[in-house]
């Protein structure tokens, strides 16, 4: 069966974060709807539009995995919405894949205790915004039972890797490494 997952957008989102994880996944095989929690056309944080799917209100709770993007102000925007948090949250309960990165751990995930009891990572420096049972790793990913998070946009492919392996495996991983020359050595881009 096909797995499916949802990136949630809102203005001012970081485009490294959320058009790699697409891209990967959906390379994947992954079935990925991008949603808007505003509208259709969404610009981020760097002046690009990216069109979704659909809007989240249009979007049902059916997804085996939720991804939040960072960016500001997008991460503000999306913790500001109380659909999202109520989306974010009923997901959560179903133990569905939740997985953000950049400022999104710190600015949408803690707020409504997903990270409670969890390791994490984020942007660092964000990490003083997360509750006293949040474990604080400095690692590019860090991945604690439905939980993933990183730290920004370098990390965005180690970061869709993650999810990859979470939803369908580690062979899937490989596969994708290879042919996005992601295990490639190095030493063959020294000058």
């Amino acid at each position: 069966m096909v797995k499916k997952a949802v990136i949630l957008l809102a203005t001012g989102f970081e485009e490294i974060e959320a058009v790699t994880v697409v891209d990967i996944l959906r390379r994947a095989g992954i079935d990925v709807v991008i949603a808007g929690i505003e509208n259709f056309s969404v610009i981020g944080s760097h002046g690009i539009t990216v069109s979704a799917d659909k809007r989240l209100s249009d979007v049902k709770h059916d997804f085996d995995a939720v991804i939040l993007p960072g960016g500001m102000p997008g991460a503000m925007h999306l913790h500001n919405s109380s659909e999202v948090n109520d989306f974010i949250k009923d997901m959560n309960a179903k133990r569905v894949l939740i997985a953000g990165i950049c400022a999104a751990p710190s600015v949408v995930m803690a707020p409504i205790g997903i990270l409670d009891d969890k390791s994490a990572t984020c942007y660092p420096g964000d990490q003083i915004d997360f509750a006293k049972n949040t474990k604080y790793k400095d690692e590019a990913v860090v991945v604690d039972g439905n939980i993933i998070t990183s730290q920004g946009p370098a990390t965005a492919m180690e970061f869709a890797f993650a999810i990859v392996e979470k939803l369908i495996g580690k062979d899937a991983v490989k596969k994708l490494k290879k042919h996005t020359l992601a295990d490639y050595p190095s030493k063959r881009f020294v000058l």
